[in-house]
């Protein structure tokens, strides 16, 4: 006689069907339909697994086809409806999607976030206690499924600012209003009305760069060849410190104004106010926008600043604002053009090299201007 032809379980079904044929609060039907589709998968006969669950051969055939028509829970459980097959209903869902929902630290775990395993592992682990004991068999599949179509996914993480500033409108108002004041100033080519040494207002953005890492190869990096057409570096590399870029641009000229310090504290804050103080000329108002870090209102700036009445005038930005402050936008290109993969010998040459950076672009400097719409805020 030729041998039965067995069925093919992944190790997920058949970890999923020996749990069912475990556990005793499930009907007798469901467990002996587990069994069919364990025995059919080791390769017994027909007939021959009939005797074993004691069932009649038609109902074993039954099985067998469901399962290759619909997989495990279709094979296993009734249809609510006669020719249907069989569904998870809405509370069953939902009862997923609650756990989903979660943090699986909440529930006792270590994990931040579900991984689709995990999460199946703890819903099969609990539906029985939560009165939903055919979901003690539910599938990874069947729960990516569900999650999809609620667009769930509990192992992503989406970042957003929380608005913690009751003043944000009002302070975003005010820096727009600086940014609408300045862009009055050029015509449509791109020209100042008023020569930049005539204006006896002077804006600049202003904010702070620290912890850029000086960090030295330990062996030289190869250079682009025939052979190999990239640079070639050590993985290997060696930290030789920090240090501190404090910098702004004058938006009406482009020009950069740099200030490197191994910190960033109130006295480097007053020596780069000392240094926009040189700049330009005695009686002009400086007008600095920045943001709310407690070095620029701190009580020791509070008494420079004293010393100098109406030379400066702070525009801030609120806090989780700083999208509003154009520098930004600077030193992202900084960071890009000049920062990226950059190794130094010492952190003599980091400091020099970022000066060279700013001579290099106020050879030609670049006017920034603001891109949005006012009326867009």
């Amino acid at each position: 006689m030729a041998k039965a032809k067995p069925l093919t379980l992944s190790e997920e079904e058949r970890s999923q069907l020996e749990t069912i044929t475990r556990t005793r609060t499930l009907q007798a039907q469901v467990v002996s339909r587990a069994r069919i589709l364990l025995l059919k998968s080791d390769g017994y006969s027909v007939d021959a697994i009939a005797e074993k669950v004691d069932l009649n051969r038609n109902s074993v055939l039954l099985c067998l086809k469901k399962f290759k028509s619909g997989g495990i829970e279709n094979a296993i459980f009734d249809a609510p409806g006669r020719g249907r097959n069989a569904e998870i209903t809405d509370e069953e869902k939902s009862w997923i999607i609650n756990i989903a929902c979660q943090k699986p630290v909440d529930l006792g775990y270590s994990a931040e976030t579900w991984t689709y395993s995990k999460l199946t592992k703890h819903i099969n682990e609990t539906a029985e206690s939560a009165g939903y004991i055919r979901l003690s068999t539910i599938t990874k599949t069947s729960i990516k499924n569900i999650l999809d179509a609620a667009e769930i996914k509990p192992f992503r993480i989406q970042y957003y600012c929380e608005n913690r500033d009751p003043e944000f409108e009002a302070k975003m108002h005010q820096v727009l209003l600086v940014y609408k004041q300045l862009e009055l100033l050029f015509d449509e080519n791109g020209e100042l009305y008023i020569p930049a040494g005539e204006q006896d207002v002077h804006t600049v953005s202003y904010d702070e760069k620290p912890g850029i890492q000086a960090i030295a190869t330990t062996s030289p990096d190869l250079k682009p060849n025939k052979e190999n057409g990239t640079i070639k570096r050590d993985y290997e590399y060696k930290r030789l410190g920090t240090i501190s870029l404090l910098a702004a641009i004058d938006l009406l000229t482009g020009e950069a104004i740099p200030l490197v310090r191994n910190t960033h504290n109130s006295d480097d804050f007053i020596d780069f106010l000392k240094l926009l103080d040189e700049r330009y000329a005695a009686g002009d108002t400086i007008q600095i926008i920045l943001d709310n870090h407690s070095v620029h209102t701190s009580k020791k700036v509070k008494q420079f600043l004293s010393t100098m009445p109406g030379r400066f005038v702070f525009v801030f930005t609120p806090k989780h604002g700083s999208w509003l402050n154009m520098i930004e936008g600077f030193f992202g290109k900084m960071t890009h053009q000049m920062l990226k993969g950059i190794r130094v010998s010492s952190k003599q040459e980091l400091v020099d090299r970022i000066y060279q950076y700013f001579d290099e672009v106020n050879e030609t400097p670049v006017v920034y201007h603001w891109k949005y719409h006012m009326d867009e805020f």
